[in-house]
């Protein structure tokens, strides 16, 4: 950990060797581990995850109504020694359980020394609420696996970071972006360059000519905020000289984006998988691209239409459990994403591999016959075609699927039927397709995100 050579100090002249804060030590215990866990075997792994789950079923039956009533009408004991068996034969976890029993779910006590508790909201992209309660222990493994993906990137801590996301509010002040720096984890630990913001709802123009301006090496969004940004590189809006690096969150990645990318000077895509509820789930790779499952942090199960585990190559649902939340247990937790299950990583770790996140079921297209798989809607040959600045299609039925476009003026014939063949491709069946033009943005999910398609059918 080349950092530690610039390690922050607390202690008042003592500058080497740093003494650091509490909550940096913290950090840096974790950190450690961390550096050494990655490298164990599946096997090691999944010994130590259980014997930490062990810990919390047997604190959830006691301060969780909900779960101690769930162990209960299982006839599982939350005391035993956890297998792979066991554990399960737990039932999944609904988002509507933990949105309409929270008060059940809710543990009547935490730990001492987990810290303060305080609550969040998350309505995902329908729009459903639900709240979930977490300690400080919580958000110190959270700063560990942030810190941990700035390592295994290699980044460099001096240099100007840019952040586009939803409700972020502007800092675009030289002077207080300095002195901000990067943020958590990184300004507990270390000096950094300078971080600017602008919200989301900020105009792509205003973004591209803003980011040319800053000039940052690295920028942190949304990925189709990324495609609308390209849309404007690669349509003569200049590229910030420095930028090396893209990192997406918050919305399942177009494949396409990556190469766009690569092609305006090498410039890369690292994209993370979280969820509000539990965190930071998955990190991609320095070295493959595959995405690691955080396993010190959770159990990440992927499973078919039977409940049984996906194997290599396999798509299924993804179950999640929070290891280390005390306030609001979150055990087998049906998160309603996808993910096709990967390799062994060539890269050595013995973290498990998701190889593609898939996004929703209701990103699923249906076809007439009643199968369904993820289109690949979000190619940018759409742009070759019209000037197309933003798109979605929505399947309202087996016959009636709408292109909905934004656009300055309507298609034309010929561009309409150019633009059908491809839609027609990315689907995957020659449904019947009607177009919505409009010049107003389509809209986004209260937390900013934007899906490129959407099922109305269950």
């Amino acid at each position: 950990m080349k950092f530690l050579r610039h390690l922050k100090g607390s202690v008042e002249a003592i500058g080497w060797p740093a003494i650091p804060d509490p909550v940096a030590a913290n950090l840096l215990a974790l950190l450690t581990q961390f550096e050494d866990s990655q490298w164990w075997t599946a096997q090691e792994l999944q010994q130590r995850q259980l014997d930490q789950f062990g810990l919390l079923a047997r604190h959830a039956s006691l301060q969780s109504p909900f779960f101690r009533s769930r162990f209960e009408q299982a006839g599982l004991d939350p005391v035993q020694s956890w297998t792979s068996e066991s554990f399960s034969s737990i039932p999944l976890l609904t988002r509507a359980e933990l949105m309409q029993q929270a008060d059940s779910i809710y543990c009547r006590a935490v730990p001492k020394r987990h810290g303060a508790v305080h609550k969040l909201q998350t309505s995902g992209s329908t729009g459903q609420v639900v709240t979930v309660a977490k300690t400080e222990v919580n958000q110190l493994l959270w700063l560990a696996l942030a810190m941990r993906e700035h390592l295994w990137h290699e980044r460099d801590f001096s240099a100007t970071l840019a952040v586009i996301k939803a409700l972020t509010p502007t800092l675009d002040d030289p002077v207080k972006a300095a002195q901000l720096g990067w943020g958590h984890p990184a300004t507990l630990l270390i000096e950094t360059g300078p971080s600017y913001a602008q919200p989301l709802a900020m105009d792509v123009a205003q973004q591209s000519a803003w980011l040319a301006r800053i000039d940052p090496k690295y920028l942190l969004t949304y990925p189709s905020n990324l495609g609308a940004l390209l849309d404007r590189y690669e349509n003569g809006d200049a590229v910030p000289p420095s930028l090396r690096q893209v990192r997406t969150v918050g919305e399942t990645l177009h494949p396409g984006l990556r190469e766009r990318c690569s092609k305006l000077g090498g410039i890369e895509i690292v994209d993370m998988y979280s969820s509000q509820e539990v965190g930071l789930i998955a990190l991609q790779c320095p070295v493959s691209g595959l995405y690691h499952i955080q396993s010190e942090s959770l159990i990440v199960e992927v499973l078919d239409d039977d409940g049984k585990p996906c194997q290599p190559g396999e798509i299924g649902r993804i179950v999640i459990t929070d290891l280390h939340n005390f306030a609001t247990p979150i055990i087998r937790y049906e998160i309603r994403d996808y993910a096709e299950v990967g390799p062994a990583c060539t890269c050595g770790r013995g973290l498990s591999t998701l190889s593609r996140i898939m996004g929703r079921r209701r990103n699923m297209v249906v076809l007439p016959d009643g199968s369904r798989h993820w289109p690949l809607i979000g190619a940018h040959h759409y742009r070759e075609i019209a000037d197309i600045r933003q798109y979605q299609a929505v399947q309202h039925s087996l016959e009636d699927i709408e292109i909905r476009l934004v656009v300055d003026a309507p298609l034309s014939q010929e561009q309409e039927s150019k633009l059908t063949e491809l839609v027609h491709a990315a689907l995957g069946h020659p449904f019947p397709l009607r177009y919505t033009c409009s010049r107003q943005e389509l809209p986004r999910t209260s937390g900013g995100k934007f899906e490129e398609f959407i099922s109305l059918l269950r």
